[in-house]
């Protein structure tokens, strides 16, 4: 095991094997996966290490979509306000909705497995979900954590914001589904996966709030993530992208880092990608979230993404989702079946 390597947070971890809800055959194979590793939950939690992937990989083999989302299901119901290292004393803290969601940017510091993009628009708050694990069943396990957790959350701190929703792209499932009290907000099917929560509720006041708390708390984070963006190419090529989608390429990016390009594929290489990759996943998600706000005209899209006309666009949007611009906001914009 490489302390860093993408997972999750290890509190969460140890929190739901406790809980027993994966059973006895699943919780032991996890306890072999350890003292093969030479590791215990102390350890990892005293680390602040992320529970790797493939010992998810390792544990349910055959994991799809459907069994990533069950897996995820099962974390979000356990988790709690001590789950997530660093952002427990934020979190505890939060003022408002809004201080709850954009607690989201620091994701990284615990889990590099999911990301999390932000889009504002007068109708409300949409965040873009993305798995980084490389594999379908476990990139919807992050996916499905990470979107039902911040609902979880969120009924925790303020007592409800019912009108907040997940949707899903995975399919939802044949049997009966028990998702307790946030069920009726999970969308299935859906053309993208991201957690919607409208204008009027984002400044639903928290239960705890404590502003000097939460001040101290996020600057912390703040210091942490620069620390670990300056350490990982993979954070500093995606802040690259963030700050000038249209016009980084290369050169320009490898220029900024001071180094060569060489270099820079070389780092990337080491971190488990590439810059084609990341570039690639950065358009989707940015087209994709811009999409989901009726207000934005698919030509400032394709303007913001460097693209030259709207036509080029098109093609390499349905290149990447299998429709184009405009049908793909047909389909969000259609009610889900009953």
């Amino acid at each position: 095991m490489t302390l860093g390597e993408s997972g999750v947070p290890p509190l969460a971890f140890a929190q739901l094997l406790d809980s027993g809800a994966l059973g006895t055959e699943a919780t032991s194979a996890f306890g072999r996966i350890m003292a093969q590793e030479g590791t215990d939950l102390r350890t990892l939690i005293t680390q602040e290490a992320q529970v790797p992937m493939q010992w998810f990989h390792d544990v349910y083999p055959t994991m799809g979509p459907h069994d990533g989302f069950r897996l995820g299901l099962a974390f979000a119901e356990h988790a709690q306000l001590t789950s997530f290292g660093p952002l427990s004393l934020p979190l505890v803290s939060a003022g408002s909705v809004v201080d709850i969601v954009e607690l989201l940017r620091f994701l990284p510091l615990i889990s590099t497995a999911l990301s999390a993009d932000f889009h504002h628009g007068a109708s409300g708050l949409t965040i873009g979900l993305a798995g980084r694990t490389d594999s379908a069943g476990t990139d919807c396990f992050a996916v499905t954590y990470g979107g039902l957790t911040v609902l979880r959350l969120v009924k925790i701190l303020t007592g409800d914001v019912s009108s907040a929703e997940l949707h899903l792209t995975c399919p939802a499932p044949t049997e009966p589904l028990n998702v307790g009290e946030i069920g009726h907000r999970v969308v299935f099917d859906a053309p993208a996966s991201f957690v919607r929560i409208p204008a009027e509720a984002l400044h639903e006041v928290c239960r705890f709030s404590d502003p000097v708390a939460y001040r101290i708390g996020t600057a912390e984070l703040r210091r942490l993530c620069d620390q670990r963006r300056h350490n990982s190419y993979t954070q500093r090529v995606r802040a690259q992208f963030d700050a000038d989608p249209a016009r980084v390429n290369a050169s320009r990016i490898a220029a900024e880092l001071s180094v060569s390009v060489s270099t820079l594929k070389r780092h990337l290489h080491a971190e488990g990608t590439t810059l084609r990759r990341l570039r690639q996943q950065f358009m989707q998600e940015h087209a994709i979230l811009r999409l989901l706000d009726p207000g934005v005209g698919i030509g400032q899209i394709a303007t913001e993404l460097g693209y030259c006309d709207v036509a080029s666009f098109s093609h390499a949007f349905a290149r990447w989702v299998g429709c184009s611009p405009s049908q793909f906001r047909l389909r969000r914009a259609r009610p889900p079946a009953a």
